[in-house]
Order: C-alpha cells, then sequence, then structure tokens
C-alpha cells in the first residue's frame, strides 16, 4: 500500500538543518561561558534586532505575551484605563491587556484582516489610554491612520509577533508606533528554540521600566525599585535569534515567493477569496490565509489528504469564555465573526516547495 502524501502546516527543520553550524557554535559558547540569563549573548541581540527594526531599544523578555504585558505597564497605563484593540486577533492580545488591569475595548476589522480605523474612531472615549494596532498574519495595521484619529496623547502599541520584516510605506514594523511588543514563538518568521518576545521602543524611559519590569522590579541584583516579575531573555534564545536573524529577510522573501505560487494557482476561483494586501505593505506572510465557503468540510478534506492546515482563530476575542465578562455576544462584531467561519491558514513556511504548493492548492480547489 502506498504511503499517503504529507505536507507539514510548518516545517521549522527546514531552518534548522541549514544553520546548524552558527547555532550549535553560538549554543556551545552559552554552554562554555555559562552565561545562561540575559548576558552578552541576548544582548547582543537586543542591539542587532533594535537596529534591524530602526529603533534605538530593544529589550528581550521570556515570551510574547510577557512583552505585550510589559509594553503596556511600562507606559503607565494601568486600572480604569481603555485599551482599543480589534476582535480578531490571538487572545494574547486582550490577554494582557486585562493582566496589565485596563479594559478591553474590542472593534471589528476590514478586509485585509487588519483593525478597522473607523471603528477605532467610534471606539474612542475619555478613558482611551492605548490602541493596539495588531499586525495580523504578517503585514502591518495602518499605524499612521490611527494616529491621525487618536492624536499624541494615545499611546500606539503594535502588536508584531507575527511580522517580523514587515514594512509599511518603506519603516519596519516594531518602528511605526510608541512601543511595540513581539514574540520569538519557534513558529513565527524569526523563531527561537523555546518561548522568548522582546519590548521594541525608541523611548529610553519605557525601554529602562521594561527591563527593570522584566528582572523583578530592578537593574542590578537586589535593587527592587518596582514590582516586577521575572522574565528575562535566555541567553541560549538570544544566541539563536542572532543565528536567524541574519536570514530572516532571505527566509520572507522565500515566503512571499510562495504567496505568489499560491496567488497563482487560486486566482480566478469565486470560492476562494485571497488574502489582501494593504496600501503599502510590505507582507512577509507568517500566515497564508484564504477564506472558503464551508470551511470545517473543506477542512476535513485537506487533513484527510494529509495537508496540514490551521484556523487563526477559530473564534473571535469575545466569543471566547474567558472574555465573556465584555458582555458582547454573537453579531457584536459582524465581519470578525464572519471572517472566523471562513478563513482557513495552508501550509507556508520558506522551504514548501512549488510541488508541494500545487498538491496542497488542487486539493483544495477539488473540494469547494
Amino acid at each position: 500500500m502506498a504511503q499517503q502524501r504529507t505536507v507539514p502546516f510548518v516545517d521549522l527543520s527546514w531552518q534548522t538543518v541549514r544553520i546548524r553550524d552558527e547555532t550549535d557554535a553560538a549554543i556551545g559558547r552559552i554552554i562554555d561561558t555559562s552565561s545562561f540569563i540575559l548576558g552578552d549573548a541576548a544582548e547582543a541581540f537586543e542591539h542587532e534586532f533594535a537596529r534591524y527594526c530602526g529603533t534605538e531599544h530593544c529589550v528581550g523578555v521570556g515570551n510574547g505575551t510577557d512583552a505585550l504585558e510589559l509594553a503596556i505597564q511600562s507606559t503607565g497605563i494601568g486600572a480604569g484605563d481603555e485599551v482599543i484593540l480589534p476582535a480578531n486577533t490571538f487572545a494574547a492580545t486582550a490577554e494582557a491587556v486585562v493582566r496589565a488591569g485596563a479594559v478591553p475595548v474590542l472593534v471589528d476589522c476590514t478586509d485585509d484582516y487588519l483593525i478597522s480605523v473607523e471603528a477605532v474612531a467610534d471606539a474612542l472615549t475619555k478613558r482611551t489610554r492605548m490602541i493596539a494596532a495588531v499586525h495580523l498574519y504578517g503585514q502591518t495595521a495602518p499605524v499612521e491612520d490611527l494616529r491621525s484619529i487618536a492624536g499624541d496623547d494615545i499611546v500606539i502599541l503594535e502588536d508584531a509577533a507575527q511580522s517580523q520584516g514587515a514594512r509599511r510605506h518603506g519603516k519596519m514594523a516594531g518602528a511605526l508606533g510608541d512601543v511595540a511588543a513581539t514574540s520569538f514563538y519557534p513558529g513565527k518568521n524569526l523563531g527561537a528554540f523555546g518561548d522568548a518576545g522582546a519590548v521594541i521602543t525608541n523611548d529610553c524611559d519605557v525601554a529602562d521600566k521594561v527591563r527593570r519590569l522584566r528582572n523583578h522590579g530592578g537593574i542590578a541584583k537586589y535593587e527592587h525599585s518596582l514590582l516586577g516579575r521575572n522574565s528575562r531573555l535566555d541567553g541560549i534564545q538570544g544566541a539563536v535569534l542572532s543565528s536567524k536573524l541574519g536570514h530572516l529577510d532571505e527566509w520572507n522573501q522565500l515566503r512571499r515567493d510562495a504567496a505568489a505560487i499560491y496567488g497563482e494557482i487560486l486566482s480566478g476561483n469565486e470560492k476562494v477569496q485571497l488574502p489582501v494586501v494593504a496600501n503599502g505593505n510590505e507582507h512577509v506572510f507568517h500566515l497564508y490565509v484564504v477564506r472558503v465557503p464551508d470551511r470545517d468540510r473543506v477542512l476535513g478534506h485537506l487533513a484527510e489528504a494529509g495537508i496540514g492546515v490551521g484556523v487563526h482563530y477559530p473564534n473571535p476575542v469575545h466569543l471566547l469564555p474567558a472574555f465573556g465578562f465584555l458582555g458582547q455576544g454573537a453579531g457584536s462584531f459582524p465581519r470578525a465573526e464572519m471572517f472566523s467561519d471562513e478563513i482557513l491558514s495552508m501550509p507556508m513556511y520558506p522551504g514548501i516547495t512549488p510541488d508541494d504548493q500545487q498538491y496542497v492548492a488542487e486539493t483544495l480547489l477539488a473540494h469547494l
């Protein structure tokens, strides 16, 4: 019996094999120096990634969710303050707002899945202190438009977990707002060998506060000027990320090439809604998301064909039980809810072959 063909949703080993010598040497240096938490390798990566993003500061932390929460806390936002964010985002965005003591105010999205500027304008109140611009699927939110309606008194936070290397009007994600938070979870475009994250900013005071908050409230040992936590970047993760950073632009271009192949094969079929790239954006396709009718049935057929697929995300934030306290049921955000029933994330990673993409796309078309 012939073995079934398989196409993984993501293949992290494709990257690992190609830079194994680099990462082995980098990790070996950490082991030799026992610099396991923060240290020279973590600090070197912070400088390198800040330079890559075009910002003054990058502060490495334990994971992307902590990065969001610490970014919020570092700007002085807390109890009673409102933070506007899109309903179609990963739970961590809203989770970080709540954990920082603030109030999440959800709004709908547009056809490119990015936060609706018009909806944000309608949601502004005297209590609005921050807008969380989520750079979803690999392209950046319209930060300059959000700034134009928010003014200078409202903080613009970039949730840049899916957008390492993405640009808007030539400017890098992470350098568009007042402060940005990113995740280096292994599956991200720039992924660690475990959990890791960072806060990125040009604001010296914000960066200094995050450095304290991540380290039990102080820079030096036994110095606790703030009530902080333990969320420090591991030296090994810093070393791995430095090794990968030099390849990021090349890998992102391979993602764009793969997106173009999917688009060529799938275009012209009215049952498939292809990704919309917003004007001014340079997409890095962390995910390649299409919309199809009867999504769950199609999803099942793809899985039966050995194709790894995902849904990002099956429920908007307001329909998750954890956020039931917001009191917003079905119908609150029609566009986000409609998309959550139709979206399908196709296999996407730098090493996916055109042959595998042809198989994936043809299988999809055969079951519409």
